[in-house]
């Protein structure tokens, strides 16, 4: 039997060994963006796995890991924790269950990718920091993007929740996420199609947009973002069109409190029926522990389900009933046109993201995307809160097709836009969706944040030129009427002659114009009081800080400025620093403004950079045809490594909202490479 399992994984690995690397050409530009070319997109996936390999191998065995569920043998108990997660999820188990449902074409793409990731591990085994991670096979892959998508969908918020005693809660409104925009002929000045596409990512790790070409003879030519891991384009542009996506947060799953046994804590009550969990063990290898740990988890008809002091809880996860994500991406990838392209979304295997559309065709169009359960309409039933399970009237088991999603096709407006708000709010007042004509057991937002506020400002009746469009994505002003979850009128109507000892604080921010730029003195002061009052009234609901709050918000500001710098009057970029390596630039932007920034303390009193506007790219479609015009930038660069060239080549573009110009077109791109080569050569 051993030898049988050893040959079928043996199979699996090798079995694109048939792949020459020779017939693939990796070509890097001068900013060392990868374009993979070669006949076949097995082929192509080939090539993107060595390429992000050459830059990034690191993070790349940490999604290898994941795949195995052994991230314990390599980051210790935190590593451990996530491998927990992954058994009791069941994710490898639903893989085996659904491989067979995977079209050929696309388990010969994956089997490309895995084929290139296993060669460069053989072909440089000094860099493989992780000995537990290679060879890998297929169906491992797969364990690891299932994985990654059900934290994408909530399973990282509700699983602590569960864990921690609380209950799931509404969810209060998001400053995190990203920003896309579509104009159409409508709307600009050139009858083009634009399309912004702008990811709110970290600036590094598994989540970071890693951006490639990717182009076989096969009808693929996509260029755009991808994560470590990702075999395909995740949001980019073909030649006929391209997608944004923005996280959006509809009710991606459940939580159900299972009514349990007095006599037997291993069995839950279901319609009148005492019945028996389900019961496993996960084998948990922790790095620096020579035993391997087993943890008892346990299953229900609902799902994965755990057990604390309030009693057993069950998840119930669209995301992980489904392998087919990446699927739906490849067909979305290849699609050619807009009907090819709606063919792909009613796969509804993709859980997540909102996805935000334009193309050649002068058509433009957004969805609030998501694999949405057709839950039990019953007032009774609170959607948002736990649930009873104890009952088949909450056992959900079908889900909405993708016409039933709040979407919008070429409004007569000519625009449409999310920013992490509402599916309700995309457009002009007169053509959004009435929010009442959808199931509010979807849990659809129904709110304006800042950014979203701050473009019905920005965009008014007059038509929009190209210049016009990227000013609005890199806006750095708050809206009028601030929209955070805590309101600091307080902050701005307090007198400042009644508290002479912080008067250059207060009177630098009360004379602050709400502008998110490095120089500006009112924002330095604004960037230390949203994290404060994040950390101090965290979990508390939406309001006004009082009076008291808003004297002791300043103290904290004008103690901290003065211990960490001496002085007070300090501007944005005195404070907050965009780094890589050894270089420290001052930043602009802070949570929910159009170029955001996400940061954390950092040393002396600065804070660092941790994530925020991350991957930004443009396209015009031309009218006449051709191919699309596309620019972009990235935070920093294409690599990992401090002594590549490309480690920071991006960082000043970035800096000062820049663009590099980037093409489609084989012949441009070979015509001005820097460098040409095979993988291994």
């Amino acid at each position: 039997m051993k030898y049988i399992l050893f040959f079928l994984l043996f199979v699996s690995v090798n079995s694109f060994a048939q792949i020459s690397p020779t017939n693939i050409t990796i070509v890097r530009d001068s900013f060392g963006i990868p374009h993979v070319f070669a006949k076949s997109d097995a082929e192509v996936a080939y090539g993107i796995a060595w390429a992000h390999a050459e830059d990034d191998f690191e993070t790349l065995q940490l999604v290898v890991l994941s795949g195995k569920a052994k991230l314990g043998t390599g980051l210790g108990k935190k590593g451990a924790e996530g491998d927990y997660v992954i058994n009791l999820l069941r994710i490898r188990k639903t893989v085996e269950e659904q491989w067979n449902t995977l079209s050929p074409d696309f388990v010969e793409l994956i089997k490309g990718y895995v084929a290139g990731l296993n060669g460069y591990a053989k072909a440089h085994p000094k860099e493989v920091k992780y000995k537990k991670a290679f060879p890998f096979d297929e169906k491992e892959y797969l364990t690891a993007v299932v994985f990654s998508i059900s934290l994408f969908c909530g399973v990282d918020k509700a699983l602590p929740e569960i864990l921690g005693g609380k209950v799931a809660t509404i969810p209060g409104f998001n400053t995190d996420g990203s920003n896309a925009f579509a104009m159409n002929s409508n709307k600009t000045t050139t009858g083009e199609s634009f399309l912004a596409i702008n990811a709110h990512q970290p600036n590094t790790g598994p989540v970071a947009f890693y951006e490639a070409h990717l182009q076989s003879e096969q009808g693929w030519n996509m260029l755009g973002g991808l994560f470590p891991g990702g075999c395909l384009i995740f949001h980019g542009t073909n030649e006929n069109l391209g997608w944004a996506h923005t996280v959006n947060y509809q009710d991606k799953i459940d939580i159900f409190q299972l009514e349990t046994n007095p006599a037997n804590k291993n069995q839950y009550k279901f319609d009148g029926e005492w019945i028996n969990l389900e019961e496993d063990k996960a084998k948990l290898k922790v790095k620096g522990i020579p035993i391997t740990i087993g943890k008892k988890i346990w299953w229900s008809k609902y799902g994965p389900t755990v057990k604390t002091d309030k009693g057993a809880f069950a998840l119930r996860v669209p995301a992980i009933m489904d392998i087919k994500a990446l699927e739906q991406w490849y067909r979305m990838n290849k699609a050619k046109n807009f009907t090819e392209f709606y063919k792909a979304l009613s796969m509804t295997s993709l859980p997540m993201f909102n996805i935000m559309y334009a193309d050649r065709y002068d058509t433009i169009f957004y969805v609030s995307n998501g694999k949405m359960p057709r839950r039990n309409p019953d007032p009774k039933y609170n959607w948002k809160s736990t649930l009873p399970g104890n009952t088949a009237a909450t056992l959900w088991t079908e889900f909405k097709p993708i016409t039933e999603l709040p979407q919008y096709i070429n409004p007569s407006s000519g625009y449409l836009f999310n920013t992490n708000h509402s599916p309700f709010l995309a457009t002009d007042a007169k053509n959004n969706l009435d929010a009442k004509k959808f199931d509010k057991n979807d849990g659809y937002e129904t709110y304006h944040n800042n950014r979203s506020q701050r473009v019905t400002e920005l965009i008014n009746s007059d038509k929009v030129d190209y210049a016009s469009f990227k000013r609005i994505k890199f806006d750095q002003q708050l809206p009028k009427q601030l929209k955070y979850t805590y309101g600091i009128d307080s902050m701005f109507n307090l007198n400042v002659n009644d508290h002479l000892t912080m008067k250059e604080v207060i009177s630098n921010f009360q004379s602050w114009d709400k502008k998110s730029i490095t120089t500006s003195k009112g924002a330095a002061v604004f960037l230390l009081t949203y994290y404060y009052l994040a950390d101090k009234l965290k979990g508390v609901a939406a309001r006004q800080i009082t009076k008291a709050e808003a004297i002791e918000t300043y103290q904290y500001v004008n103690d901290y400025m003065l211990r960490h710098f001496g002085k007070t009057d300090l501007v944005l970029g005195d404070i907050q620093k965009l780094v890589r390596g050894d270089e420290e630039s001052p930043a602009w932007g802070f949570p929910d403004v159009l170029t955001p920034s996400f940061s954390e303390p950092y040393k002396n009193g600065m804070w660092k950079v941790t994530g925020g506007d991350a991957y930004i790219c443009f396209v015009r479609y031309p009218k006449n045809g051709g191919l699309p015009q596309i620019e972009s930038v990235n935070t920093f660069g294409a690599s990992m490594h401090p002594d590549s060239p490309h480690f920071k080549d991006q960082m000043q573009l970035f800096q000062q909202q820049q663009t590099k110009k980037m093409t489609l077109d084989k012949q441009e791109v070979l015509k001005t490479a820097k460098k040409i080569y095979h993988p291994g050569s």
